[in-house]
């Protein structure tokens, strides 16, 4: 994209790639891979998150948990260190599971410090689901995320998680320790809790809307197909649903881009 976002003269920023001034990263470090947009050109990487501190490979984040804070950091800075223009601070926009908490959003901030960020905002997993579907979310919306080591089922209302339920449980272990079966049956289940604790009609309504699928188990038909029978709503895959928390993370970055509180005034 080019061209100037607003007026000439109102002090705000061109879209990128035509703003040279700030520099704006999209980060999605899941369990299996790491998933990088980045301002003007992108998805720029897309790789295991695999570091290799010696010998041989070591994972720094398992299910969903940030395991390894140096680990990522240095993860991190051999993917992007190059990429980055010089003397420049990104903004860094990072998914995160919905119910990863405080002690996710500290270990992800102090892993991304390597890139010498101007400001850290984490975004839920869910949500960036949500946006980069184009989805309502001023209407109830549940989204459900088969990754490759966590199953999260979300319940979203106007935009903000009303109830989330996770499963350390993924398509990565298909074939080792769970089947497709398996699965299914824990997206099921969680649903069904979603709805037996909500005193509202939200569940419902967003029951009849239709589930938001998302991650790369929903590139799996032997998940797909069984979830569509026994849910008995409609199924809404996301377009490329493996990328699809970082596309709606690289939304994020250009509204937060565009936002006044972006302006950099000269001194």
């Amino acid at each position: 994209m080019t061209g100037v976002h607003d007026l000439p003269g109102d002090g705000r920023h061109r879209l990128w790639p035509g703003c040279r001034r700030c520099c704006g990263i999209a980060l999605d470090i899941g369990s299996a891979r790491t998933r990088v947009w980045l301002a003007g050109k992108g998805t720029v990487v897309d790789v295991p998150t695999v570091t290799f501190p010696g010998t041989g490979g070591l994972h720094p984040v398992q299910r969903g948990t940030i395991v390894d804070t140096p680990g990522c950091a240095r993860m991190l800075q051999r993917l992007l260190g190059n990429r980055l223009p010089r003397f420049t601070r990104p903004v860094v926009i990072v998914t995160t599971p919905v119910l990863g908490g405080v002690a996710y959003r500290t270990r992800a901030r102090a892993a991304v410090e390597v890139l010498r960020p101007r400001s850290v905002l984490p975004v839920p997993g869910a949500r960036s689901i949500a946006l980069a579907a184009d989805a309502d979310m001023s209407r109830p919306l549940l989204v459900v995320d088969v990754g490759a080591h966590l199953t999260e089922v979300v319940l979203l209302c106007d935009g903000a998680v009303t109830d989330a339920h996770r499963t350390a449980l993924g398509t990565g272990d298909l074939g080792e320790t769970a089947t497709p079966e398996q699965i299914v049956e824990a997206v099921v289940a969680m649903l069904t809790a979603i709805r037996r604790h909500d005193r509202t009609s939200l569940t419902t309504g967003a029951l009849r809307r239709g589930i938001l699928l998302a991650g790369g188990g929903a590139l799996r038909p032997e998940i797909t197909y069984p979830l569509t029978d026994r849910l008995k709503a409609p199924l809404h895959i996301v377009p490329a649903p493996h990328t699809a928390a970082v596309r709606g993370a690289a939304r994020f970055l250009q509204a937060a881009h565009s936002h006044p509180s972006a302006v950099t005034h000269p001194r």
